[in-house]
């Protein structure tokens, strides 16, 4: 039984969106939410979000039997580049840098162990 949740546009770049992922991927529950919880990183918060959401999709699920966290672990995670947004700043001699802004994608899979 699995179950999964999505956050998109996402206001971090993905490739440090994927440096949180990377670390938690494969791992159970419990482990995951402490690492994302502990983690300095900015992205960590979004991160622990979407896998509490996963978790709690999980045990609402109409054929759920009494679930424990600790009986779960992350099946899949990954990180999809988001719509990137354009900006200009200003450089010398009249010209022009531009700024990208990137988003990502995240998708999160719970499974449990059984």
């Amino acid at each position: 039984m699995e179950a999964r949740a999505i956050h998109r546009y996402i206001g971090s770049s993905p490739r440090k969106m994927r440096l949180i992922i990377d670390l938690i991927r494969g791992a159970s529950v419990d482990k995951a939410i402490e690492i994302l919880h502990f983690h300095t990183k900015h992205a960590s918060k979004d991160a622990e979000k979407v896998l509490r959401s996963a978790v709690a999709n999980l045990l609402n699920q109409k054929d759920s039997t009494r679930l424990e966290p600790a009986d779960l672990f992350v099946k899949e995670a990954y990180v999809n580049q988001g719509p990137t947004l354009k900006r200009i700043s200003p450089a010398p001699m009249g010209r022009a840098y531009r700024i990208r802004k990137r988003s990502c994608h995240l998708t999160i899979v719970v499974a449990s162990k059984a």
